[in-house]
C-alpha cells in the first residue's frame, strides 16, 4: 500500500509492543496474523485474498491461528470479508486500529469475531509510541482522510474525510522521534499541502524545519489544486527541507481531468511547474499517471504523453486504471480494453526511461 499504509502498520506494531505481544517474521510461528491492506487498485486486493487463501488450512495438531484483515479493504469490503473467508476473526478499518489490542482479546479470549468500521476519528495518542522500523527515518501522519473525491480513488470512503491533527501534537511527535535518533521525517497525507489547523502547511513546515538535530524534512503527496508559491520559496530557503516535489498529474487531457474531479486544468498544472523550477534551484519532481480512464480516446492518452514528455519528470508512478468499488467512476463504463491499456502504459514507461537515462 501507499506510505500512510507503511506508517499504519508501524503504529500497530508500536501499539502491540507495548501490550506485551513479540513479533516473528515466521508466520507459521505466530498466533496472530495481521494483514494490513490497501484497496487502492484492484491487484492489491488480490494478493489479500491470496495470502488469506494460503491460510485457510489448519495442518494436524496445529493450532488455530487469530487472523485479522485491517486497513482500507477492512474498511471496503466489511462482512464480505468474513463471507469469503470464514477463518477471519478481525476486521478492522483505518480508523480503529488503535483499540486493535481490545479486539485481539475477544477473539483470543473469548473467540468472538470483531468487526471494527465504525470509527470516525483516530485517538492521537497512537501515533506517540515511539516505535519507527528505520532508526534514522520516520513518516509522521498531519492529515487523515481526503475531502477531493478524485472519481477514480476509494480513500474517501476508506480512510474517512479530511482530519487535521494539532500542529502541537506533530511538532511533539517530530521532537521525540529526533531525540531518539530519527535524522529524517517525511510528512504524510492524502493531500498533505491541504493541512489547516491552527496553522497552514507552510506554517506547519517552517516550524517543524527549525527542530534541533532534524536533518532531512519532506512531504508526499501534494494536490496542484492546493499548491502556493509561498511552499516553493520556503523549500528554496530552508536547506533542510528536502528539494523534491510529487505531484501527481494523472492525465495531460483536459477532458479526462474534468471526468476525474481533479480541479485543474493540464495548463495550470505546466504553470505550476514552470514556477517550482524557477524558485526551487535543482528541485526534483515526480509524478502520478493513470492511463486507460473512462473515455480516455487515442487523443487524450497523446495530451497525456505530450505533457510527461515536456514536463521530463524525473520519476513517475504509471498505472493501468481499474475500477474501485464505491467510487463514482465505478459507474462508468470501463471502456478501454486491456490491451490498449497495457500498451498506453508501455508508451508511458519507454518515455519516462528515455527521459531518466538523458536527464532533465
Amino acid at each position: 500500500g501507499c506510505q500512510m499504509n507503511e506508517r499504519d502498520s508501524e503504529v500497530v506494531k508500536g501499539l502491540l509492543l507495548v501490550e506485551g505481544y513479540q513479533w516473528t517474521d515466521e508466520p507459521d510461528e505466530a498466533d496472530v496474523v495481521l494483514f494490513n491492506t490497501c484497496s487502492v487498485r484492484a491487484h492489491a486486493e488480490d494478493r489479500v485474498w491470496s495470502h488469506l487463501g494460503k491460510l485457510k488450512k489448519i495442518r494436524p495438531g496445529e493450532k488455530k491461528k487469530v487472523v485479522g484483515v485491517i486497513g482500507c479493504m477492512a474498511q471496503n469490503y466489511k462482512e464480505e470479508i468474513f463471507k469469503r473467508a470464514p477463518f477471519v476473526d478481525i476486521v478492522c478499518g483505518p480508523n480503529s486500529i488503535g483499540n486493535l489490542a481490545l479486539y485481539l482479546k475477544e477473539a483470543l479470549r473469548r473467540q468472538k469475531k470483531v468487526m471494527a468500521t465504525g470509527e470516525e476519528k483516530r485517538k492521537d495518542e497512537i501515533y506517540h509510541t515511539g516505535f519507527y522500523e528505520d532508526k534514522k527515518h520516520a513518516y509522521v501522519v498531519i492529515s487523515e482522510g481526503c475531502d477531493n473525491f478524485c472519481s477514480y480513488c476509494v480513500v474517501p470512503y476508506v480512510r474517512g474525510r479530511l482530519r487535521h491533527r494539532d500542529a502541537q501534537d506533530i511538532l511533539a511527535e517530530v521532537k521525540k522521534a529526533v531525540a531518539c535518533g530519527i535524522e529524517n521525517i517525511t510528512f504524510l497525507g492524502q493531500n498533505v499541502n491541504s493541512y489547516k489547523s491552527s496553522i497552514d502547511f507552510v506554517g506547519l513546515l517552517a516550524s517543524v524545519s527549525e527542530v534541533p538535530g532534524l536533518k532531512v524534512l519532506s512531504f508526499i503527496t501534494s494536490h496542484p489544486k492546493d499548491i502556493s508559491e509561498g511552499l516553493f520559496r520556503l523549500m528554496a530557503e530552508r536547506p533542510v527541507i528536502k528539494r523534491y516535489l510529487h505531484l501527481p498529474v494523472q492525465s495531460g487531457s483536459d477532458r479526462i481531468l474534468a471526468l476525474m474531479n481533479r480541479g485543474y486544468t493540464a495548463k495550470r498544472y505546466r504553470e505550476i511547474v514552470d514556477q517550482y523550477r524557477s524558485i526551487v534551484y535543482n528541485g526534483k519532481l515526480s509524478t502520478d499517471i493513470i492511463v486507460g480512464f473512462p473515455g480516455e480516446t487515442d487523443d487524450d492518452f497523446k495530451k497525456t504523453y505530450e505533457l510527461a514528455k515536456d514536463v521530463r519528470f524525473d520519476s513517475a508512478y504509471l498505472f493501468k486504471y481499474s475500477p474501485r468499488p464505491n467510487t463514482k467512476s465505478a459507474l462508468m463504463d470501463d471502456d478501454v480494453k486491456k490491451e490498449v491499456k497495457i500498451k498506453r502504459h508501455a508508451q508511458l514507461l519507454d518515455l519516462q526511461k528515455r527521459i531518466a537515462k538523458e536527464g532533465r
